[in-house]
């Protein structure tokens, strides 16, 4: 019975399936745990406040709760911790006290045994700030002009109108800077590479000087006009700053131009938590880093890492399909062409970083830098396709997924009955017709296939892209209202490279990490929403010619 069991195969069967769900349950179980860790990092978290005293005296403590651990005996003392009531374990929690041009860090590790008194009074603050991080405490009032204008409890409406205002300035202030001094900065640098050009062909005169001095006179105008509009708001932005003080009672100024957020969470309902955690989450995906990407927020690395898989998924295409297209119908089957497709389907197993060393070399090197002798002579000495960029990332990443849309195509070619072929031959039509207009269309299905696979592992990519074109922060987008508008030449900001950087490089750890999860959340979030749009194509092309395969 056993024996006959086994023969049937239904064992190997629910092995299977046993095995794909534990798989299902675990990338499930990870991807709970990232978005957890990730999420809750935009929840306003209630401000805590400790009256402590330890062997160094006593102090009062404020900031927000982020973790707990038990330390044992041993290691307490070894950490010079004195262990009381000859306790196994000595309960610490870790404090995001912020605060950091106070007290030199963001955190604390602080001693259960320790604290006095804990409470959450409603009149404790949290400011985010554009340096130097978060800051906790009380708002004591508000100056303008180095005058007193409110403090206590009406200090707080008046603050919030303030930062509203400052805020206006500052978006007003980003306009002029990345758009019209962006455009003049980008236009003189224009001029100059038109003049040396000029001079190279040795067609510059006096005439062109004085034509070309006159331009640039009236750019600078315009920049002047646009720099002292900035120094105006600048200025307004000086006007106003918060008084405030830390838990031992030290008071200090913050200028209300350094302030992103003003919040105070133990005075929120959780309706008001709701609408702040909506508000953080949108700002952290629309917004530019800051303090070395360990604050702000990813819309480069998201502008980036979209652009360059759209442009990947351009190239691989067509040459993936052209290239199944011939091993599949044109080129003779024998010996050679079974050397290629082992070839093709080895090179999919080729470590990426071998990819990257390619790209650098090849593309950059030698494709980008006789580019740059040809058509762009007058940028020397400095590179313009010479160096890696975009287009390099986006073709290095291309030619890594090609077998993969080239093996999927082929598979799709392969399941298409000859007798469509010989029927669209036998009505007329020629090979060319018949590929381009039935076999193409039908094997689509497996195409799109091949760009989903493809797609799924070029957004994820990491470790080619930092040797062809990704930064740490790219100062523009490749994409802006300058012409040719798509600058491929441009270095650019990526999710999985931003990962790593943050997670790896980050002077602040601690707060770097609830980052890493957010951040690697949005990865998952983009890779799933690019196949999903790819899905739904290959889905709508499957039915299209569904009736004609059968």
């Amino acid at each position: 019975m056993i024996k006959a069991w086994f023969k049937s195969g239904s064992p190997w069967i629910w092995l299977t399936a046993g095995a794909v769900s534990i798989n299902l349950i675990l990338v499930v179980g990870l991807l709970g745990l990232i978005a957890v860790r990730g999420l809750g990092h935009f929840w306003p978290a209630d401000i805590v406040e400790y009256q402590y005293q330890d062997n160094k005296g006593s102090s009062v403590i404020i900031g927000e709760e982020v973790a707990s651990s038990l330390l044992p005996e041993a290691q307490a003392k070894a950490a010079g911790h004195e262990v009381l009531n000859n306790a196994e374990y000595l309960v610490q929690f870790l404090v995001k006290t912020g605060n950091r041009d106070i007290l030199g860090n963001d955190f604390r590790w602080i001693q259960e045994q320790y604290i006095q008194q804990r409470g959450e009074p409603e009149d404790l603050i949290a400011i985010e700030r554009r340096e130097w991080g978060n800051f906790y405490g009380r708002l004591v009032g508000v100056k303008e002009s180095g005058s007193l204008i409110a403090e206590g409890p009406q200090a707080w409406d008046v603050a919030q109108e303030k930062l509203a205002k400052s805020l206006e300035l500052h978006d007003q202030i980003d306009d002029l800077q990345d758009g019209e001094v962006g455009a003049i900065n980008y236009a003189l640098e224009r001029l100059r590479l038109k003049q040396r050009s000029l001079e190279l062909k040795n067609e510059w005169n006096d005439g062109k000087a004085q034509e070309f001095a006159a331009q640039k006179q009236e750019f600078e105008k315009q920049y002047q006009t646009i720099q002292q509009k900035i120094a105006e708001l600048n200025r307004e932005l000086k006007r106003s700053s918060l008084v405030v003080a830390d838990g031992n009672q030290k008071q200090i100024n913050i200028p209300i131009g350094r302030i992103v957020k003003l919040t105070r969470p133990n005075a929120m309902s959780v309706v008001d938590k709701g609408v702040e955690y909506v508000k953080s989450f949108i700002s952290f995906v629309s917004e530019e880093p800051r303090e070395a990407n360990t604050e702000g927020g990813i819309f480069p690395a998201i502008f980036g890492t979209v652009l360059m898989v759209f442009l990947m998924a351009i190239v691989v295409t067509p040459f993936g399909v052209i290239a199944a297209v011939y091993l599949r119908e044109y080129a003779k089957q024998g010996f050679v062409t079974r050397i290629i497709r082992i070839a093709v389907n080895n090179l999919a197993g080729v470590p990426s970083i071998v990819y990257g060393v390619f790209g650098l070399g090849f593309f950059v090197y030698i494709i980008g830098g006789s580019i740059d002798r040809v058509f762009f002579p007058e940028s020397a000495p400095s590179p313009v396709f010479g160096t890696p960029g975009l287009l390099w990332a986006s073709l290095t990443l291309a030619l890594l997924t090609l077998p993969v849309v080239i093996v999927a195509t082929e598979e799709g070619l392969s399941r298409i009955p000859k007798s469509i072929r010989e029927g669209s031959l036998a009505l007329g039509a020629t090979k060319a017709e018949t590929l381009w207009r039935t076999v193409l269309p039908m094997a689509s299905p497996a195409i799109m296939t091949g760009l989903i696979l493809a797609v799924a592992r070029a957004a994820g990519e990491v470790a080619p892209l930092m040797l062809v074109g990704v930064v740490k922060l790219a100062p523009t987008l490749p994409l802006d209202g300058n012409f040719p508008y798509l600058h491929l030449d441009r270095k650019f900001m990526h999710l999985g490279f931003h990962i790593y950087d943050v997670g790896f490089q980050s002077p602040n750890v601690e707060a770097a990490r609830p980052l890493v999860y957010a951040t690697s959340l949005l990865l998952v979030m983009v890779i799933v929403g690019l196949n999903m749009f790819a899905i739904a194509i290959r889905n709508n092309l499957r039915e299209k010619f569904r009736a004609l395969e059968n």
